[in-house]
């Protein structure tokens, strides 16, 4: 279907107002960038919110942990922000987690992890999964239950929950109820038709994840390392179900839906969700129909994981 006028609409303001694009930025103004790009007024108030430190092996790392109302103890959603890995934070996604706790009736734990360039790859995948183990252990003191505990996160953050059932898997711990992989980067590569099709002119383009990648990643090889690109793991040991989110008029498309497929070959009962019309960071921008569609589509599958 042709793109929305929803979506035409932000695309035409933001190209009124001028300015750089992400990948002709300094890295500090990217990150302000991209806090005014999520802002929401008045987001949606949930029972508790709690910042927080956990001490790590690689130091201390921010989290920010979401309560819904009612008796717990509720299953946890570890949500990693999106942002190319460089920009974003938990003040980025504050809005959407807190949407994501009340529709899904879970506690949602946002993490600052480490971003690049100044912290490289394996960074913010170590921190991801450093947190999510933290949150097993330390889940009554929260509130949550540590048998129900899913990861999520969109377009970078989507490669960080990935990652980390990657790392699960292959470590024998921790168990995960569910993956929740919005629009997300699985492979360091941009010879997708996706990529070729809507590398310009539909907010995210080919040239920011080319400078995202470039700020991640030491060099080139890293790229091949399947913590960074998934899609290029040989082999995936128990992958969680869940659902994969993609955007019609997103350069990553392509690269999400093909991951979801390998999830699928590997047994996991994965759900591809391709929204007609739109475009990437979708979820975050509460203006469109298709982020309502959207969250009830991803609270529904988390629902029905947390079930089992």
């Amino acid at each position: 279907m042709p793109l929305g006028e929803q979506e035409k609409a932000l695309i035409a303001q933001l190209k009124a107002v001028g300015g750089p694009a992400f990948n002709e930025m300094k890295v500090e103004d990217a990150r302000l960038a991209i806090l005014q790009l999520f802002k929401v007024e008045n987001p949606e108030q949930v029972a508790r919110v709690e910042d927080k430190k956990i001490s790590t092996v690689n130091g201390d790392l921010p989290l920010r942990i979401y309560t819904p109302t009612g008796d717990g103890p509720h299953p946890i959603l570890m949500f990693f922000h999106g942002g190319g890995w460089v920009v974003g934070n938990i003040e980025s996604h504050d809005a959407m987690c807190r949407v994501l706790t009340n529709a899904a009736h879970c506690i949602t734990i946002s993490v600052d992890y480490r971003l690049a360039p100044e912290h490289k790859f394996p960074a913010a995948p170590d921190d991801c999964y450093e947190a999510t183990k933290w949150a097993v252990l330390n889940a009554a003191a929260i509130g949550g239950d540590p048998q129900r505990v899913a990861v999520g996160g969109d377009s970078a953050g989507g490669n960080l929950a990935a990652t980390v059932a990657l790392m699960a898997g292959e470590r024998g711990a921790p168990s995960l109820a569910y993956q929740l992989l919005l629009y997300p980067v699985t492979n360091h590569a941009f010879d997708t038709e996706s990529c070729k099709q809507n590398g310009e002119g539909y907010l995210l383009t080919k040239d920011d994840m080319v400078w995202f990648w470039d700020h991640y990643l030491e060099n080139d090889e890293a790229g091949n390392a399947p913590y960074a690109s998934p899609l290029l793991a040989k082999y995936i040991n128990s992958p969680p179900p869940g659902l994969v989110m993609t955007a019609e008029f997103d350069p990553l498309r392509d690269e999400g839906e093909a991951y979801g497929k390998k999830l699928q070959d590997a047994g996991a009962d994965i759900t591809i969700s391709r929204y007609a019309g739109t475009i990437h960071g979708f979820f975050g921008l509460f203006q469109f129909d298709a982020q309502k569609k959207a969250l009830a589509e991803a609270a529904e599958g988390l629902k029905a994981a947390f079930a089992q």
